[in-house]
């Protein structure tokens, strides 16, 4: 039978703590610990409590390059403090700090030490588990991640002998959490430990055990379409990253939970499956992983949502919507469905067409109580109205993904809303669509370096782009992290293989060539950018050339914006912001008042503004 934990000492006692910063407490008031150097030594006598140190692990440690001649006489008075400040005897009345052959042993008692006390609650835990005791073990293992502060002796960590202490600390707790976190899914309490799995994962991306626990905590939590999108990053970062794909274990709980997605849906549906009708994906596709999280979330967590999808030309929304509709095929049985909203030349589709192609995709036009011809009627006016009826009758009654992909202003889809049941509907659009309400909003954001090199790297090799990783970097900068603009680059940079990646970085920071140098084939960054260009009124046009000279970056304040216009401080902040809802104008994710804000025009529509109004 197990030892239960040790009680905690008394009052009075010393505690130390290695679970966040190195600290020690009498009675509750913290002790100084002196100097750097001898916190190490102190350290690092703590990280093998009641274990002999040899002198050279602790000089290491403290000197790591060129240790003095007197490292050992300082070793030595380093010690002596310590005694002087934790006392000459310990709770057990033995001496505190002793020297013997092996080196330095400093004597702590379980309840002293919260690594001590970690262990104990984990050891318990596990042996609790282990008798079948589940909501004991998840309790004892829930105490054991409490005394966790933050990452271990972080105030210490510029020492490498430190750090890797810390660091098996830290593989400890990773460990506790996930026996932990397993324990908590068997209980039927998978809720608890999603979000600090989400977190853990972003942090240790290739700890497979990690994300099988994240898996089952989403997947039992209802949110098929998150867990099914966790397996899939896995399996693109293990191939990306080491080659590999994921163990057998891990792609047969994928396999499971798709089967039981399966099993559920014909339970619940039983007639053949709606229909799907979705452009293929992108070949290559990075970034946007908390904004995919987040549109998962929303469309999988309830009836009748709608989501606005909101960027700039070439941003990516219409990838990212296709990679969402893709994973939420469960949720969605009566269909997942995109019709376009715009014409080839980026102009407007009539409202009766829009409608006309809904139903025809979907086969709702049977839902009207004539049949099929109930959608015709006199006049377009008329038309549209009749469409309308026969898209709300088919949507009140199934539960479909409608994706409208770059609609142009709200009077395009208003009619294509649902007004009840359980269809739900994604919308992609240059502007921020403001007149919609309620709908759930997410604005996409520039690729972080991170996230476009990885994008640029899959289109023309990893090896590659090890070649001159400072010149990839001055390329995705160039682009403005913008995701068309890297996938263009990227494509040409494949087929002009003999092109050093540092001339295309030149060619590309040249504001006068750079949307030139963006082609590949029929695929034209300036293009799509005049596209949006042509959405702006005449007005919103002039302020955007005018703003966007006056930095290189795009960068301005709104006294910069007002002098530059000429005007003053209101109409200032009514011009900037009706280009924010146009999505010309980016401003602060967080709140800040009008005049703290900084707010940037993307590089490469800044340019082709620039370019406009010198024409």
């Amino acid at each position: 039978m197990s030892r239960p934990p040790a009680r905690t000492a008394s009052p009075g006692a010393m505690r130390f703590s290695l679970l966040g910063p190195l600290t020690a407490r009498i009675d509750g008031r913290e002790v100084p610990l002196g100097p750097r150097k001898q916190r190490l030594v102190l350290a690092t006598l703590l990280a093998r409590p009641n274990t002999p140190v040899p002198v050279d692990v602790l000089t290491d440690v403290v000197w790591p390059d060129d240790p003095p001649r007197t490292a050992r006489k300082n070793l030595q008075v380093y010690v002596s403090a310590a005694r002087a400040l934790l006392g000459a005897t310990g709770s057990d009345g033995r001496e505190r700090v002793v020297h013997g052959c092996g080196g330095y042993l400093l004597r702590v008692a379980e309840g002293e030490l919260d690594t001590l006390r970690f262990g104990a609650l984990a050891r318990a835990g596990r042996e609790a588990a282990e008798r079948g005791d589940l909501p004991g073990a998840a309790r004892l293992l829930r105490q054991a991640l409490d005394l966790w502060e933050g990452p271990p002796l972080n105030d210490l960590r510029d020492s490498a002998g430190v750090a890797e202490e810390a660091g098996r600390l830290e593989a400890r707790c990773l460990t506790v959490f996930e026996d932990w976190a397993e324990a908590e899914i068997e209980l039927g309490r998978a809720g608890v430990a999603v979000d600090g799995l989400r977190d853990l994962v972003e942090r240790h991306p290739l700890r497979e055990r990690l994300r099988a626990a994240w898996m089952n905590s989403l997947h039992q939590s209802g949110r098929q379409a998150e867990a099914l999108a966790v397996y899939d990053d896995y399996r693109q970062l293990m191939a990306r990253e080491l080659g590999l794909e994921p163990s057998p274990a891990m792609t047969a709980l994928y396999r499971a939970m798709l089967g039981r997605g399966r099993e559920a849906r014909r339970s619940a549906a039983p007639e053949r499956p709606g229909p799907v009708a979705l452009p293929a994906g992108p070949g290559a596709f990075a970034g946007f992983r908390d904004e995919l999280r987040d549109l998962l979330a929303v469309l999988d967590g309830g009836e009748g949502r709608v989501v606005v999808v909101s960027g700039p030309a070439g941003a990516g929304k219409s990838a990212l919507a296709v990679r969402a509709a893709r994973l939420l095929a469960d949720r969605f049985p009566d269909g997942r469905v995109l019709v376009r909203v715009r014409r080839e030349d980026g102009t407007a589709r009539d409202r009766a067409d829009v409608l006309a192609e809904a139903v025809r995709l979907c086969g709702a036009a049977g839902t009207a109580a004539d049949g099929p011809d109930a959608v015709r009627a006199d006049g377009p006016a008329a038309a549209a109205d009749a469409l309308a009826d026969v898209w709300q009758a088919w949507s009140a009654r199934r539960r479909a993904l409608i994706v409208l992909d770059d609609v142009p202003d709200e009077a395009s889809v208003r009619g294509l809303l649902p007004r009840s049941g359980a269809c739900s509907v994604l919308v992609t659009a240059r502007g921020q669509l403001p007149g919609l309400a309620p709908v759930h909003r997410i604005a996409l954001p520039a690729l972080a370096d991170g996230e476009a090199l990885e994008l640029l790297g899959k289109l023309i090799g990893a090896g590659r782009l090890r070649t001159d990783p400072a010149a990839a970097l001055r390329i995705v900068r160039a682009c403005g992290g913008l995701p068309l603009a890297v996938e263009v680059s990227g494509m040409r940079l494949a087929v002009l293989r003999h092109l050093p990646l540092a001339e295309y970085a030149d060619r590309l920071d040249d504001p006068a060539g750079a949307l030139d140098e963006l082609v590949a084939g029929d695929v034209s960054v300036r293009h799509r950018i005049a596209s949006g260009w042509q959405d702006l009124a005449d007005g919103d046009r002039r302020v955007l050339a005018r703003l966007a000279a006056l930095v290189d970056d795009g960068g301005f304040t709104l006294d910069r914006a007002a002098a530059a216009l000429g005007c003053g401080e209101r109409a200032a902040i009514r011009a900037v912001e009706s280009l924010i809802d146009a999505g010309a104008v980016t401003s602060p994710a967080g709140e800040v008042t009008a005049h703290a804000a900084l707010y940037e025009v993307p590089r490469l529509l800044g340019l082709f503004a620039r370019d406009r109004e010198g024409a």
